[in-house]
């Protein structure tokens, strides 16, 4: 059910307090807000977490901060520490309940694993929250995990805004994962209905009435029923899941207290839960992807100046070079490429792209380049472009240099590449099979379209690569020593076509090969033929693309 408000509380305060201010009277304080803050195990996220808190347009006088940590084995509770010692004295007040010795619960077979003495303990801390927000006399309390990034620092506002007892944010994430259900078993768990995707993918916007909420929301300690909500102990007749979530969930619907979702801004992200027998290294690695997909959809993440964090280590990976092509005249691509690679810990060097706009006719025949006569795009029927003879130009001058310096491998990005989670593992995992299985290669693709949707070879012995069939894009791919030097025999410069038409003509898979029309023969191009595979689990996604 969609809910439109009557009549928001803090418009209300806001439209009154500047009246007041005209007449010389005091304004109304806002309303005062407790932030719950408990946190496991979250060096990963709680730098961001922190600052996305701290970025919050609200004052701080205005907000208590409740922390606890919980059983931690990382650093979390001196990051907290270190990050109440610096911003603390700003806010109304502070609880402070840190763990003690690092710890794990009895029976638990992972810091991922959830045991039942983990969820009691998880919702008495809840249940101290609430309570400490009662006796503090706070409007309003706002659990947030502490992987949920509030990226949107008008959150509280929007969502004070709607006038509801509990009502959550939508948050994004990697997967189809969200902070809501739209639907509930009568015993407790969770329904699959039409509603969730549309939802979910914003397809209808508002507010919108649902039997769970969970993560990240605000509860309103002034409105009718929420004076009976509680984590712990569970309400008399419960019956559902001990888990901390559905607790509450039953809490609101036996106090009948509506419980709605709000899609209709972008409010910020939550990472995927891992499974029970993963490992935090494993939720680090989703973490950092999340951190990778703000970066491109925005707004990104910014982490606390606040708390200390571990280093960052960039490395090459085992190749030579990692160049990455970049526009000049778009440093907001550059910037968040270079950000990419430094969350993944990659070494990259800007290559500056020639600049297609740059470029005449009598610029492009003094750098020694012929068009390939008769070109015409095999979908839109033009020829060749500046920013396609940029692209190209672009690409050849790291071949070059790789011959030069007899490079033995090197890894190649354009700057509009979007990452698949843990790009970098993945990446290490590939090459380290390759030189096990000593597979002569040439070229990697690590991200194409595959025009063709034909199934396509498996490599033998090397399950993630396939032998490559007509693809187009070259926003990322490896190549070796040999193969640059196959692309430079060619002489591509005195044929130009498209960069992504021209290796699958090296490789022996344009579609069009025999109708293109080249000085000299094809052999002369095909020969010596450039070996190419593809890596069928590590391709990358390419955002939309701006001509070079």
């Amino acid at each position: 059910m969609h809910v439109a408000p009557a009549v928001p509380l803090l418009q209300l305060l806001l439209l009154l307090g500047s009246r007041l201010a005209a007449a010389g009277v005091a304004e109304p304080p806002l309303p005062a807000v407790v932030l719950a803050i408990v946190a496991r195990n979250a060096e990963h996220s709680l730098p961001h977490y922190l600052g996305a808190l701290e970025r919050l347009d609200y004052p701080r006088a205005r907000l208590a901060l409740w922390c606890a940590t919980d059983h931690n084995v990382d650093n979390t509770t001196e990051m907290l520490q270190e990050w109440l010692a610096a911003v603390g004295d700003d806010y109304a007040a502070v609880v402070w309940r840190p763990d003690g010795e690092p710890r794990s619960y009895p029976d638990e077979e992972g810091p991922k694993h959830w045991t039942k003495e983990r969820h009691q303990f998880l919702m008495e801390l809840k249940q101290e929250a609430l309570t400490f927000s009662r006796d503090w006399g706070a409007d309003y309390i706002l659990f947030a995990d502490t992987d949920n990034i509030l990226t949107n620092n008008q959150t509280l506002q929007l969502l004070m805004e709607q006038g509801l007892p509990v009502v959550a944010p939508m948050l994004d994430s990697q997967t189809y994962y969200s902070n809501f259900w739209c639907g509930i078993t009568p015993q407790g768990y969770y329904r699959r209905t039409a509603e969730y995707f549309p939802t979910k993918n914003r397809q209808r916007q508002g507010c919108f009435r649902v039997p769970m909420v969970h993560s990240t929301f605000l509860v309103s300690l002034r409105a009718e029923g929420t004076a009976k909500l509680a984590f712990y102990p569970p309400h008399s007749n419960y019956t559902w899941p001990f888990d901390d979530i559905i607790v509450f969930a039953y809490a609101c619907q036996a106090a009948g207290v509506s419980v709605h979702v709000c899609n209709q801004h972008r409010y910020g992200y939550m990472n995927v839960p891992v499974k029970s027998r993963q490992t935090l290294e494993d939720e680090r690695v989703n973490f950092i992807h999340l951190i990778l997909e703000a970066l491109v959809d925005g707004p990104p993440m910014q982490a606390s100046a606040h708390v200390s964090r571990p280093p960052k280590k960039p490395s090459k990976m085992g190749f030579d070079e990692v160049f990455v092509i970049s526009l000049a005249r778009r440093p907001d691509r550059r910037e968040r490429m270079l950000n990419s690679l430094w969350e993944m810990e990659i070494a990259g060097r800007v290559v500056d792209a020639v600049d297609g706009r740059t470029l005449n006719s009598s610029i492009i025949r003094s750098l020694g380049v012929d068009l390939l006569p008769g070109y015409q795009d095999p979908y839109s029927g033009r020829t060749l472009t500046k920013g396609e003879v940029g692209c190209f130009l672009s690409h050849y001058s790291i071949w070059e240099e790789v011959v030069a310096r007899s490079l033995a491998q090197v890894l190649v990005f354009e700057d509009d590449v979007r990452f698949q989670s843990n790009f970098k593992g993945q990446l290490e995992q590939l090459m380290e099979e390759v030189e096990a299985e000593k597979l002569p290669w040439d070229l990697i693709y690590l991200g194409r379209k595959q025009v063709n949707p034909e199934e396509e070879a498996v490599v033998e012995g090397l399950p993630h690569l396939v032998v490559a069939g007509y693809s187009y894009w070259t926003l990322a791919y490896t190549l070796s020593l040999a193969g640059a030097r196959k692309l430079l025999a060619s002489q591509p410069l005195h044929r130009m076509l498209p960069v992504d038409e021209f290796l699958p003509i090296m490789f022996d898979q344009h579609p069009n090969g025999r109708l293109i029309s080249w000085s000299g023969s094809h052999k002369t191009l095909r020969d010596p033929r450039l070996y190419l595979a593809s890596s069928s689990g590590h391709s990358l996604q390419p955002q939309p693309r701006d001509e070079l």
